[in-house]
C-alpha cells in the first residue's frame, strides 16, 4: 500500500531511536507496563510518533489493566488494519493510515466502553499532546 508518508528505511532509522524503530517500522511491542503512557489521565491527542498524524484522543482512552495504553476508537480513518497470524495467535495489528507504522493490535474484549473494543498501542509509538 502507498502511503502519504513514505520514507527509506535508512531514513526512519536517522529519524527513530533504535527501540522506536523496532516497534514503529519492525512491528515490535514495548513490554508490558513500562510504557509512558500506560497510565496516564492527560487530557489531549495521541499522534503517530513516525509521522505526527493524530490518532487517539484522551476522551477514547480507557484503563484496561493489559499493560499498554488503551482506546477504544481511533479518530475517524486514522489507522488501517491487517491480519496478523504471527507468534501462533490470529489477532488484528493496527498502523498508522499515514505512514504505515506499527501501533500495537485491536482486540474485542473492550467491555464496557461504547464500541467493546480495546485498541492495545504501544506508548514508543505515540506522542501525547496536551490540551492547552
Amino acid at each position: 500500500m502507498a502511503y502519504d508518508v513514505q520514507k527509506t528505511d535508512e531514513q526512519w532509522r536517522e529519524e527513530l531511536s533504535a527501540e522506536e524503530y523496532a516497534v514503529l517500522r519492525q512491528a515490535g511491542t514495548e513490554r508490558a507496563f513500562t510504557g509512558e503512557y500506560t497510565d496516564t489521565e492527560t487530557e489531549g491527542t495521541y499522534s503517530c510518533k513516525a509521522c505526527g498524524s493524530e490518532l487517539f484522543t484522551s476522551d477514547t482512552k480507557f484503563h484496561s489493566g493489559c499493560g499498554w495504553p488503551s482506546f477504544y476508537q481511533p479518530m475517524t480513518d486514522t489507522v488501517e488494519y491487517i491480519e496478523d497470524n504471527t507468534h501462533g495467535m490470529k489477532r488484528v495489528e493496527v498502523r498508522c493510515a499515514k505512514c504505515g507504522s506499527h501501533l500495537g493490535h485491536v482486540f474485542p474484549d473492550g467491555f464496557g466502553t461504547p464500541t467493546g473494543d480495546r485498541y492495545c498501542i504501544n506508548s514508543i509509538s505515540i506522542t501525547l499532546n496536551e490540551k492547552k
